[in-house]
């Protein structure tokens, strides 16, 4: 099939159209090929399945076990555990939307690819082609040669870190959780500043940058394409819905919007969960933000259906599944519903999520001096961590990992990865090509 007729055909079918600058996620898309290939995980595992991008033989040799769906540098990230019940912050993967039940190579070559993506990013960035706004002077960007490094160094830990499950099971109850070196040491500072006891948690939590103090008590702010206001009768469908899954008063309700990526365009509802009443810092640390989010098929679920019979629960029973079991402690509230004709998940915000974007680690002379590679490896040992405890009974899969990626399927991961990245380029050139054109 002609490349731009299959694009236009698998971005509809997710989308509900073609390519358009009047839908907020295409415009997201457009900014470079990163965010084109974050808004668009179906069309990574399209090409799998019509082997338009090739995976070594020894990959399906690996046990099934719970992956991410949409693996890319940037659902790798500090967070507190157990949601905002908990003021442990580790670093570890931070988005399960697209999680399943499938193959480890989908996520290892879905995140080596972007790698990748990011050198692109960020060299467009510097070069003026991705009008990307960046705090301060443009920094260098990471080569080719550099990426490649932490390519490797991302295998090497991964294939470590299952190794050393299958000598101690336990390894699996390990996270990333003391300071790290480098760039992301004021990352991980940050995050411990918004957690409950931080000292930034009254002003730049995730809480407090969502709500406000009035003479009625905490509210939500408005904000144009943020927070929306529900009118009279949505209020109250959405209250006598969701209400039995909190776990406290429910202060407030707003319609959340334009959040993420690919799932930009998927309905949401924040709930402001506490006491009535907060006036002081005290009371305030007892409040916390629930997500209540439309949820859709897992990305790899449109091509690979009939991989586990796992995968046939809905769509947010399978994704709040899938974080239990890849978390080390996950959300304490954590649960699905079915209303309004559509499949929800509920989930406790984190008081403290700090991601990071492509720039954050692929600019600037640390990251082209190590960072880069340091970063690529620390998303190596947490993710084999999340992928070994798919199966907490046993180690079958991590020792199975060890023997499949040995350095000459290594390496074929890595070429096949560098090569897609390059279509994904291409694609993501034609994609705004398309926007200009309707």
């Amino acid at each position: 099939m002609d490349r731009a007729k299959f694009l236009n055909q698998e971005i509809a079918k997710i989308d509900g159209t073609l390519p358009s600058p009047h839908l907020a996620k295409h415009l997201k898309m457009a900014l470079s090929p990163f965010v084109f290939y974050r808004g668009s995980a179906q069309l990574f595992y399209a090409d799998l399945a019509n082997r338009h991008l090739p995976v070594p033989e020894a990959c399906f040799s690996m046990s099934l076990t719970s992956v991410m769906g949409d693996c890319h540098t940037s659902n790798f990230g500090f967070l507190t555990e157990e949601g905002s019940h908990g003021d442990t912050v580790i670093f570890t993967p931070n988005d399960f939307d697209d999680a399943c039940v499938g193959y480890a190579h989908w996520d290892i070559l879905r995140y080596l690819t972007s790698l990748s993506l990011v050198e692109a990013h960020c060299k467009g960035i510097s070069e003026g082609r991705f009008l990307i706004d960046m705090p301060g002077p443009l920094k260098p960007a990471v080569d080719t040669h550099q990426v490649n490094h932490a390519q490797y160094l991302f295998l090497q830990e991964y294939v470590a870190t299952c190794q050393r499950v299958t000598e101690d099971a336990t390894v699996i109850n390990e996270a990333m959780e003391q300071e790290p070196d480098g760039k992301l040491k004021k990352f991980y500072r940050k995050a411990l500043e918004r957690s409950s006891c931080g000292e930034k948690f009254e002003s730049k939590s995730a809480l407090a940058k969502a709500v406000h103090l009035t003479q009625d008590g905490l509210k939500f702010k408005h904000i144009t394409d943020k927070y929306t206001p529900l009118s009279p009768v949505e209020h109250q469908q959405v209250l006598a819905a969701f209400a039995p899954y909190m776990d406290d008063d429910i202060v407030d309700i707003t319609s959340r919007e334009n959040a993420g990526t690919g799932s930009v365009n998927m309905r949401r509802f924040y709930f402001l969960v506490g006491p009535k009443k907060p006036h002081n810092a005290e009371s305030f640390r007892y409040c916390h933000i629930v997500e209540v989010k439309q949820q859709r098929k897992a990305a790899p679920l449109f091509y690979f259906d009939n991989v586990c019979p796992v995968n046939r629960l809905n769509p947010a029973h399978l994704t709040a599944r899938s974080q239990r079991r890849m978390q080390r402690r996950p959300d304490l509230l954590l649960d699905e519903v079915i209303w309004d004709n559509a499949h929800w998940l509920i989930r406790s915000r984190h008081h403290a999520k700090v991601g990071l974007d492509p720039h954050d680690i692929g600019m600037g002379n640390k990251a082209r001096n190590g960072d880069f590679g340091y970063f690529a490896k620390l998303c190596g040992y947490t993710l084999a961590l999340a992928h070994c405890r798919g199966d907490r009974r046993s180690t079958r899969f991590a020792k199975s990992a060890v023997k499949a990626l040995n350095h000459h399927t290594n390496s074929a991961l890595i070429t096949s990865a560098n090569h897609y990245a390059k279509q994904v380029i291409d694609d993501h050139s034609w994609f705004c090509d398309a926007l200009k054109n309707m």
